[in-house]
């Protein structure tokens, strides 16, 4: 009796994924984004390479670039979130280990210095984010690049993107990259002006200053604050600034200049 012979089958073996390369019975992944123009020579800047072009794409999107409520959330607001939170945590950590003899006064006050608006967004300039943020043609031909609320913005989302995309090692060494020479430079302690009104008001026998907000313009997104301070037997000071505590700073430092007083301000 003569065996059959078996029939050798010419197909390839079922490798249990598709033509894509995903498993059979999965949607193929989405085509990643390429990166935009200018995004390769920004993580030249920060010494990072992003893993996920679109996170880095995302951090770098103002709100005024989208259109529907949709799509909001494609914005850098919620990274934002996220950075402030990473830079306080990362700053802490430095001033934490490069003071040792600092109380708990003098590292808040160098900590609020630190991670203020202003200087975030001084760090956005010297990372050249201006030429590299999306926004919308009446945000853009308003000055939009170089408003320091916007840039304080998306360096801090810029942070929130490096802290999902590398984890917590790679935002904390792009924070101390940018941020380790003006922490030293801070050699001595730093009294802010409402501090150091405060404290000038005591010496004089005058209650605590108190502060109001009199005045507000600009798009709500990013307002601009008008704060008066008041102390009696004084005119008040007004200051401006893109957050009331800027504006409440700058009044603060108004009232000290006129009554020839200097605020301890370091180099901040």
């Amino acid at each position: 009796m003569r065996r059959k012979k078996k029939i050798r089958s010419s197909a390839p073996a079922d490798s249990g994924k598709n033509e894509s390369g995903a498993p059979r019975g999965s949607a193929a992944a989405p085509p990643r984004k390429r990166r935009r123009k200018g995004t390769g020579a920004l993580e030249d800047r920060i010494g990072y390479r992003f893993k996920d072009a679109d996170l880095l794409d995302c951090a770098l999107t103002h709100i005024s670039a989208l259109t529907g409520a949709s799509n909001r959330m494609a914005s850098y607001q919620r990274l934002e979130f996220l950075g402030d939170h990473v830079l306080g945590l990362v700053v802490s950590d430095m001033l934490f280990r490069n003071f040792p003899k600092a109380n708990e006064g003098e590292l808040s006050r160098r900590l609020a210095d630190l991670v203020r608006k202003e200087t975030c967004a001084d760090m956005a300039r010297k990372l050249e984010l201006g030429a590299v943020i999306r926004l919308g043609s009446s945000e853009a031909g308003s000055g939009g690049r170089s408003r320091d609320a916007i840039l304080a913005d998306v360096c801090e989302s810029l942070i929130g993107a490096v802290f999902l995309d590398g984890g917590y090692t790679a935002a904390a060494a792009l924070v101390e990259k940018l941020w380790d020479e003006r922490m030293r430079s801070l050699a001595r302690p730093l009294r802010d002006p409402k501090t150091t009104l405060q404290e000038w008001a005591q010496g004089r026998g005058l209650p605590t200053p108190t502060y109001r907000e009199v005045g507000r313009s600009g798009p709500h997104h990013s307002p601009e604050f008008r704060i008066a301070v008041e102390l009696p037997k004084l005119a008040p000071a007004e200051g401006i600034g893109r957050s009331k505590r800027a504006a409440e700073q700058a009044a603060a430092e108004a009232l000290l200049q006129r009554e020839g007083v200097a605020a301890d301000r370091g180099n901040g």
